[in-house]
């Protein structure tokens, strides 16, 4: 097998083609889109660049060691800088900036609560452990084999992993004050469950975002994409864009024939860096899927959001890069994305303003601001009404925090929700 044919350049495809091709093979990459980065793609319009995905840069560390795998480094492809303030959070009684500096850190939890800041280096030490081990000792691990997790320190260390209790006991055993442990709870959202379901190794998300920081590849996450489609470039992987992928033509148990809206190509072996329910239900015949449609139905799926990309003809000046609004109960929001499915009566929102710290990403005197809501995966009555109607609510109170107008600077707005998910990406459930 000398030949290898990736569905999909999103950071798994490209990851996929570029290892493949650094192991000597001959690899060719499908993607439906006109260029790479799947989720992670750039919208450019009227002079604004959004990044339509992914917007927080953490971690910098597994960064740096997939390029190192290829004899580069990450300043061979992008610049970073570490923001400060991190983020902020606005809360119904006021917001807080979360400082990059671990001892101002120290003293904003303090001023909450007496004795937090010695509780956090308690719970960081931990933390750290867990963000070492489990990073190195599961993450990186190839995912092929149970026996790859029989490690001598996973194993001694396996109830100081935490796996066995839930993140949120965790962080309420340390700390009292609800601001401190929702500040706490917020990072594991990012993996699509609640705090009270998710085991306390994901502690190690406090540690990457605390002590490793929330930084930022000049240009946009973009770069990121941009940088990892270079490396493969280099290695001779090659692309073909605007071509989709439509059926696996699989005979006894290999793949010989990939069939797309423009052509059939004889293969060899195909990685699927798609979504995973599309390949399986869409591009391979009945007998040669994994599992049934009733399996997937039982699935408990992440959840789907619906983002704004909005352009504005002015400065904001209380605007921050990074800025989460927790400033109605959280409870309600959660049940209507994980429990009861349900578009959120009163929603918890983040937005991201790059052009903060990138003056290359809006025109001069402009803001480019995009609105993130979480909501439950499914929900198909998603109409222009309504996208409009959420955009509203969640201006309006933008507009009282930040103490100005934003409505009537608008010159440019794009919406991005369940059907667009599931007509760019195949999205299932969106």
């Amino acid at each position: 097998m000398n030949k290898v044919t990736v569905i999909g350049s999103g950071f798994a495809g490209l990851a996929a083609a570029s290892f493949l091709a650094k192991a000597g093979k001959e690899v060719t990459v499908f993607e439906k889109l006109p260029t790479p980065g799947g989720r992670a793609r750039q919208l450019k319009e009227q002079g604004f660049t959004f990044d339509m995905g992914p917007s927080w840069y953490w971690m910098p560390d597994v960064f740096e060691r997939y390029f190192e795998q290829f004899g580069r480094k990450v300043e061979d492809y992008y610049t970073l800088e570490r923001l400060d303030p991190s983020y902020r959070v606005y809360w119904a009684d006021g917001s807080a900036d979360i400082p990059a500096d671990y001892q101002d850190f120290r003293n904003l939890l303090e001023s909450w609560e007496t004795g937090a800041a010695d509780k956090l280096d308690k719970f960081l030490d931990e933390a750290k452990y867990k963000y070492d081990v489990g990073v190195k000792k599961l993450v990186f691990k190839p995912g092929l084999s149970i026996t790859e997790f029989i490690d001598w320190q996973v194993i001694k260390g396996v109830f100081r992993l935490d796996i066995f209790n839930s993140i949120q006991k965790h962080i309420h055993k340390y700390f009292k004050h609800p601001k401190i442990r929702q500040l706490l709870e917020f990072p594991v959202l990012f993996l699509g469950a609640l705090p009270e379901n998710t085991p306390a190794l994901y502690s190690l998300m406090n540690y990457a975002d605390i002590v490793g920081g929330t930084w930022y590849p000049k240009g946009g996450m973009y770069s990121v994409v941009n940088g990892m489609y270079q490396l493969a470039l280099e290695l001779g992987v090659k692309f073909h864009f605007n071509e989709a992928v439509q059926h696996i033509q699989v005979k006894g148990d290999q793949a010989f024939e990939l069939h797309t809206d423009k052509n059939i190509y004889e293969v060899e072996a195909v990685v699927g860096g798609a979504d995973y329910h599309f390949i399986e239900t869409k591009l391979l015949s009945r007998p040669f899927r994994s599992y049934t449609d009733e399996y997937w139905e039982k699935r408990m799926m992440a959840p789907s959001c619906l983002l704004y990309y909005v352009g504005i003809n002015k400065r904001l000046s209380k605007c921050l890069h990074h800025m989460l609004f927790f400033d109605v109960p959280f409870e309600k929001h959660a049940a209507e994305i994980y429990t009861q499915p349900a578009w959120p009566t009163d929603p918890l929102f983040y937005v991201s303003a790059a052009s903060k710290t990138d003056d290359t990403v809006a025109p001069e005197g402009c803001e480019n601001l995009v609105f993130l809501i979480p909501v439950a995966a499914g929900l198909r009555t998603d109409t222009e009404e309504l996208r409009q109607d959420y955009l509203d609510r969640i201006l309006t109170r933008f507009e009282e925090h930040m103490g100005e107008s934003v409505k009537d600077a608008i010159i440019y707005q794009k919406s991005f929700a369940y059907s667009d998910f599931v007509k760019d990406y195949n999205s299932f459930k969106g």
